[in-house]
């Protein structure tokens, strides 16, 4: 067994959308993080992944977070709340109540808890000074209930200006792509006290986003999330973990 178990829970965000492979699948920063730590650490590491695009914080919890403790981890990485704060009326509260959910399950349980903010995507946004708001009101919310937790890790994204970017996002402007990807798994490995390769803070030749605008983003990205919101779906929805055991990391990975 590996001395290092560490499983990530949460939403797109966490499953790497953004960070598609040739082969069509997600790669992203939990799946960068896990080969990164195996390198700096030269050990392999045990790695598991159950989030899933589209959900809003408290299904995460519901859905991945006793699965997850239930694979013994040694750490366990959390973020959520993202799709959320898409819907005006939720409130923070509520949102702020998973945290304190998954920090009291972590405690219990004596898993060593890396605690995630997403990064902004409001600057490219429809209803960007509402996303940036809420953004900070549950960016300051979560702040203040971790104020006495040294031991919890932390990896804040929210006030990475350099991450908000355009140059950081794929197509959608919700989403990171590999470059945005990478530069979070650099913070997430230096956050555990390990060294990430320097260049994943700002990878080389990255070329700002070419995808469409004006009327033609509105009808491929924005139009299918209104469409989920009116039929009560998810982009989620049939999708299941990509990595809901095991899978052992080598330092060569």
């Amino acid at each position: 067994m590996a001395s290092v178990r560490y499983v990530a829970i949460g939403d797109s965000f966490t499953e790497g959308v953004g960070d598609e492979l040739d082969d069509g699948s997600v790669r992203g920063w939990a799946d960068l993080t896990a080969a990164g730590w195996a390198r700096a650490a030269g050990e392999p590491i045990e790695y598991a992944n159950l989030a899933i695009r589209g959900k809003l914080v408290w299904p995460i919890v519901e859905q991945q977070l006793e699965p997850a403790l239930a694979l013994r981890p040694t750490h366990l990485s959390f973020n959520g709340g993202g799709n959320d704060m898409l819907r005006p009326r939720t409130g923070i509260p509520s949102i702020v109540d998973a945290f304190r959910h998954v920090i009291r399950r972590c405690d219990e349980e004596g898993v060593q808890l890396i605690l995630l903010s997403g990064a902004n995507p409001s600057a490219r946004l429809p209803m960007s000074s509402l996303i940036q708001r809420r953004g900070d009101e549950l960016s300051r919310a979560v702040e203040e209930i971790v104020a006495d937790r040294p031991d919890i890790i932390r990896a804040y994204n929210w006030p990475d200006r350099e991450l908000a970017g355009p140059d950081y996002w794929s197509d959608d402007r919700l989403h990171m792509n590999a470059r945005g990807h990478h530069r979070v798994a650099a913070r997430v490995i230096e956050s555990v006290g390990l060294e990430a390769p320097g260049e994943w803070w700002s990878l080389p030749d990255a070329a700002a986003p070419s995808g469409p605008g004006g009327w033609a983003y509105y009808r491929a990205h924005v139009v299918p999330w209104v469409k989920r919101r009116l039929t009560g779906t998810s982009s989620g929805d049939g999708r299941v973990a990509k990595a809901g055991t095991w899978v052992l990391v080598s330092p060569s990975s």
